[in-house]
């Protein structure tokens, strides 16, 4: 962690109370939010600021029956982004417009920012992502009692508008990235051996739930940078089988191989690579490494 990053520590003065925030410089040099944080700090912080006031301003919220917000009175809402991430800066201030617009209370939303870079991928510095299934963010789950009941992924299903009424009234839509969704309550379900035994017929139903490639790369990023490279070694060699000659995808594929320490199954997926593009840097970097051990 050290390596990648350099932590800092401000307080953030609220009213009477004071409120540590972590924040961090990525690998370009850039300051990001880590952890817990009110939401208030984006909009005085000048790093965000500049990107939170124009997101939340340009968001119209359509007026009409909005007797349907009385429903999220008892709604505790965690919402898990990146302020990195440009859906985040989308989606989050647009969010709170429409909520402040409600008149719904800002008490019910908790915000905790998570880390880019390959180390700690959409990780909390606490863990407080943690066997929650994030994989893009921003991602708004919606409790009752602590219970989950509803959870908007990335972005809208419809508008966002829309979306938040559906939840309201009790028919929320279903989630974006399905084949991602199927795949972490699979691993919830199943011991990764019976899945691999019935690996045929769970990659089948991966293959018409699935949108673009990003989805399942993205997927198995987050699981082989944190305790989960076994699962991220599956979903990865899904991607694959899906998308067999996309040097990116080969490339995740192989790292994580490599990771695993199966050297000769990275060199030769590297290998793959280059007779689809002989001039791809990653896989000739990682060759040289792998030959060279």
């Amino acid at each position: 962690m050290k390596s990648l990053f350099s932590i800092l520590f401000t307080f953030v003065i609220l009213g009477i109370n004071a409120q540590e925030v972590t924040t961090y410089q990525n690998e370009r040099g850039e300051r990001h939010l880590a952890g817990k944080f009110p939401i208030e700090y984006l909009q005085q912080d000048s790093v965000f600021q500049k990107w939170f006031d124009k997101n939340y301003a340009e968001f119209v919220v359509n007026k009409g029956d909005e007797k349907w917000k009385k429903s999220l009175k008892n709604t505790q809402i965690d919402i898990y982004l990146g302020t990195w991430c440009g859906d985040s800066q989308k989606w989050v201030p647009s969010f709170l417009k429409l909520w402040d617009e409600l008149g719904l209370d800002r008490k019910q939303l908790s915000f905790t920012a998570l880390y880019d870079g390959d180390e700690n991928y959409k990780q909390g510095p606490n863990g407080e992502e943690k066997d929650l299934k994030i994989h893009r963010v921003p991602t708004f789950i919606f409790k009752n009692k602590g219970e989950e009941y509803a959870r908007i992924v990335e972005s809208p299903r419809n508008d966002l508008q829309t979306d938040l009424a559906q939840i309201a009234i009790g028919y929320p839509s279903e989630p974006n990235y399905r084949a991602a969704t199927y795949l972490l309550d699979l691993f919830e379900e199943k011991p990764l051996q019976e899945i691999y035994a019935e690996a045929n017929a769970h990659l089948n139903k991966v293959y018409h739930l699935v949108g673009k490639s990003g989805e399942l790369h993205t997927l198995g990023r987050v699981l082989t940078t944190s305790d989960r490279l076994d699962q991220g070694l599956l979903v990865l060699q899904f991607n694959t089988i899906i998308n067999p000659y996309m040097p990116a995808v080969l490339n995740r594929y192989a790292e994580a191989l490599a990771k695993n320490g199966q050297h000769e199954m990275a060199i030769a997926t590297f290998e793959k690579v280059l007779q689809i593009d002989p001039k791809d840097e990653n896989a000739l970097a990682q060759l040289e490494k792998l030959k060279g051990k």
